[in-house]
């Protein structure tokens, strides 16, 4: 395990971090505007992680963009250049792939909203309904059919030859 004891917070300008070229992760205008009304609301409470020289942008690309539209003269960012390239290139892969693995314990998260309920606008985060029914859990969320959708293509990393699964 890497000793990450030392990470501290630099504040940066946004011109000043380096999308990385090959980010495979897509964030639409949808997610980009839920992320500007999460940092409206609450701050800018999750850095943007950074590798290298170039100061290239790790994990937070969807952040970036969100503190370009709102015009923010610095944004928090943690350095990550205790990974090799390699590292950081599987990093940025698993930091966006192991959000999606987790689910939701659907009693819970209705137990919650309720709590809060009239406290803030949930569907300004992504959250449609909060009045949760057995039957209806798909309600929770914006329908995956309003998002526009790529077709999902794989590379061999063999041969290198690209293909839809």
């Amino acid at each position: 395990m890497k000793d990450t004891a030392n990470l501290q917070i630099v504040y940066l300008a946004p011109e000043e971090l380096t999308p990385y070229e090959n980010n495979a992760r897509k964030h639409g205008e949808e997610d980009v505007a839920a992320i500007i009304r999460s940092i409206e609301e609450f701050g800018f409470d999750d850095p943007i992680g950074i590798w290298g020289e170039s100061n290239i942008i790790v994990e937070g690309h969807g952040r970036l963009e969100a503190a370009k539209t709102l015009g923010m003269a610095s944004v928090p960012c943690i350095r990550l250049d205790h990974l090799t390239e390699d590292q950081r290139k599987a990093y940025a892969l698993a930091h966006n792939k192991t959000a999606e693995l987790s689910g939701w314990d659907f009693a819970t998260l209705e137990g919650e909203l309720n709590d809060l309920d009239g406290l803030f606008d949930m569907a300004d985060f992504g959250f449609v309904e909060h009045n949760v029914n057995p039957e209806g859990l798909d309600e929770l969320f914006a329908p995956a059919e309003d998002k526009e959708k790529e077709p999902k293509r794989v590379q061999c990393p063999h041969c290198g030859e690209w293909f839809t699964p």
